[in-house]
């Protein structure tokens, strides 16, 4: 099982960002922005089954200076899904944690056998998970069962596995304290947050364009031990020359 840490939390990025960009580009912007960490992800720069390739990622990576943060991952607990093949890349990889989804739809859509599924895929992949010397995290997402701070809360307690955590970010079109509300509702489970500044939907904003909320947000994450890296996801335009100075804002703000 993977420990946890307990060290200050790493500004890093998520290479979805750029998924257009080089393995070696996505590194090179990473460490010119002074950022500590990447989650590699597995739709382009770190795609199922290519393990030599996961292998060169994550030395490329360390030998940059920086962490690789987890591997996300579109492992969606499903009957259809090969846990064992993400499980793979990651080891490969060198990551800690493997980021998972919560079924393919809703809280609100679900039977209750697709959910009681669900949960049993969950706790079965992180019995799993723990025979890799890795961690498994649910992302918190839209069309899932982590829709909602509550939904997801009563997942991961049903679930109940010490090798599950939980990222966090904030829901689309959630004032500030909706979405306080939500992180309050997993916060014993968070261990990563996807960071980037949406408003009033889906609109990107530079990062301090929501600066009261992320305030808010880190200050009490340093209250959660097992946080461990604050991920850049979405930057304006999805454009490299602007990380710097998203980075420079959560890097103050982490600070």
């Amino acid at each position: 099982m993977t420990t946890r840490s307990t060290a200050s939390i790493r500004a890093g990025l998520c290479s979805v960002t750029f998924r257009d960009l080089s393995v070696e580009k996505v590194i090179a912007h990473a460490v010119g922005a002074g950022l500590q960490s990447i989650e590699w992800g597995t739709d382009v720069h770190v795609p199922p089954g290519d393990l030599e390739r996961a292998r060169r990622v994550g030395e490329r990576t360390r030998e940059a200076g920086l962490a690789v943060a987890s591997l996300g991952s579109y492992f969606r607990c499903t009957p259809d899904d090969d846990i064992d093949e993400t499980l793979a890349v990651a080891s490969a990889l060198g990551a800690p944690r493997v980021r998972v989804w919560a079924g393919r739809n809703g809280s609100g859509s679900v039977s209750a056998a697709e959910r009681a599924e669900t949960t049993a895929i969950l706790r079965e992949s992180a019995l799993r998970a723990e025979d890799y010397g890795v961690e498994l995290a649910l992302e918190f997402h839209g069309g899932t069962l982590t829709d909602s701070g509550a939904s997801a809360r009563r997942l991961l307690e049903e679930t109940a596995s010490a090798n599950v955590s939980s990222y966090w970010q904030p829901t689309k079109g959630l004032d500030d304290e909706r979405a306080l509300a939500e992180l309050e509702a997993v916060a014993p489970w968070v261990s990563t947050v996807h960071v980037f500044s949406w408003w009033p939907d889906s609109e990107p904003l530079p990062l301090a364009g929501r600066a009261e909320l992320w305030q808010r947000v880190l200050t009490s994450l340093r209250a959660i031990p097992g946080v461990t890296d604050a991920l850049l996801e979405f930057v304006p335009g999805d454009d490299p020359a602007v990380l710097p100075r998203e980075a420079e804002t959560l890097r103050r703000w982490l600070a």
